[in-house]
């Protein structure tokens, strides 16, 4: 019964709801100051995996009697922690040796036992808790099995930290690479909207416009393959790298080849639909060139659009050496590109064609601003599951064929 009693309390110790109000450092410290007095050990540290996934890292420490004067960092695979980390299993030794395998920073002077365990996270590693004694000790199973549900606790804590992080992280990248208002550029009526998913919030997609030294305008619509901080990191990368091969040609296919090498070499595990678009100094031919992304909507003054039918190349990132191909087509005063990312037409159930139909069918005659406007009224009132991106460019009318302003708008 006194077991049984002890066990209780030490679950308690450790599941307590007040817990779930501190912050992630307040948390993980307090997880292990409890630790100490549940386990009777000397010491207890955590140490997380740093964002490369090569180093644990000594993030909090109790019962040492003075804290890490600098970073600790543990190479994974080296060392006690670091063979932890790679095993992805607890392990227990009751008599430290003397050949150096241990985190001597991290461990008092006349340690003898060490027991850790892994932090785990969807069945992926993201850090180690330890605990070590002066005296010799056989941890028990229920010992690791403790220390294995602090881990948990703490795994939780820091997971959501960190989602929170790179949440908040990713969108203030996207706003700073998403400008709310595009350039003016004479001759042409320019409109963008973009919503974060509601689900995996924001990531990779982004739009742009620019004009180049030629007199020719850049037209990009592009997505990263991915959520959060990472796929919004390398948004960025992408984007500033096409924008400077932009002004080495006026070539569409030449530039997605060219951003296909570097996404190649130096970001080897991402891919990214893109479609990019050039305007000739006349605003009178579009010449554009499909990374595996969704056909663009031709638009009209005064009729329903149309999707363009392209054939996309592979994506940037899929295949090394794939071809790519351009479209030249005349664009009319009146006429312009709607282009979108998959999370305005994609949704569970339903398939791509009819997004797409559903899409066309609800873009009117009209500006930029109103068809970016009737795009926005397709998405759910509970907002997109995945991030939304929208460009209308359209040429702009001859004066004499502009619409009147009827007097309420003056």
């Amino acid at each position: 019964m006194a077991d049984s009693a002890e066990k209780l309390r030490r679950l308690q110790a450790v599941t307590d709801a007040a817990l779930s109000q501190l912050g992630l450092e307040d948390l993980l410290r307090e997880l292990l100051e409890r630790t100490l007095d549940i386990l009777q050990v000397d010491s207890a540290a955590v140490l997380l995996l740093d964002q490369d996934g090569t180093d644990l890292v000594a993030t909090a420490t109790a019962g040492l009697g003075l804290e890490p004067q600098h970073v600790v960092r543990t190479p994974v695979g080296a060392g006690f922690a670091g063979q932890v980390a790679v095993r992805g299993a607890p392990v227990a030794v009751e008599r430290v040796g003397q050949s150096g395998d241990f985190d001597a920073t991290l461990l008092p002077a006349g340690t003898t036992s060490v027991l850790a365990v892994p932090m785990l996270s969807s069945g992926r590693v993201i850090g180690v808790l330890h605990v070590s004694t002066a005296q010799r000790r056989s941890f028990a199973a229920d010992d690791i099995e403790l220390l294995q549900l602090v881990a948990d606790r703490a795994s939780l804590a820091t997971q959501a930290r960190r989602s929170h992080l790179d949440r908040a992280a990713a969108v203030a990248l996207q706003r700073s690479l998403l400008p709310a208002r595009p350039p003016a550029i004479p001759g042409l009526d320019v409109a963008v909207r973009y919503v974060p998913g509601a689900q995996v919030g924001v990531g990779g997609d982004w739009y742009d416009v620019f004009d180049l030294p030629s007199g020719h305008v850049g037209i990009v619509i592009g997505d990263v393959a991915g959520s959060g901080l990472h796929a919004a990191v390398v948004m960025g990368r992408i984007r500033s790298a096409l924008r400077a091969y932009a002004m080495e040609t006026d070539d569409p296919a030449d530039v997605l080849t060219r951003l296909d090498r570097k996404v190649q070499r130096f970001e080897p595990d991402a891919m990214a639909t893109a479609i990019y678009a050039v305007l000739d100094p006349t605003l009178s031919t579009v010449t554009l060139s499909n990374a595996g992304h969704l056909p663009p909507v031709l638009t009209a003054p005064d009729t329903p659009g149309t999707l363009l039918k392209l054939t996309p190349d592979l994506p940037l990132g899929a295949y090394r050496g794939a071809a790519r191909r351009d479209t030249r087509f005349p664009l009319e005063p009146g006429q312009g590109l709607f282009l979108y990312t998959d999370g305005l037409v994609e949704r569970r159930g339903r398939g791509i064609l009819t997004g797409l139909q559903r899409m066309v069918d609800a873009l009117p005659p009209g500006s930029a601003d109103a068809t970016c406007n009737a795009a926005m009224t397709l998405l759910d009132n509970t907002g997109p599951t995945d991030d939304v991106a929208v460009l209308a460019v359209r040429r702009d009318l001859p004066a004499l064929n502009r619409p009147a302003c009827g007097s309420a708008g003056a």
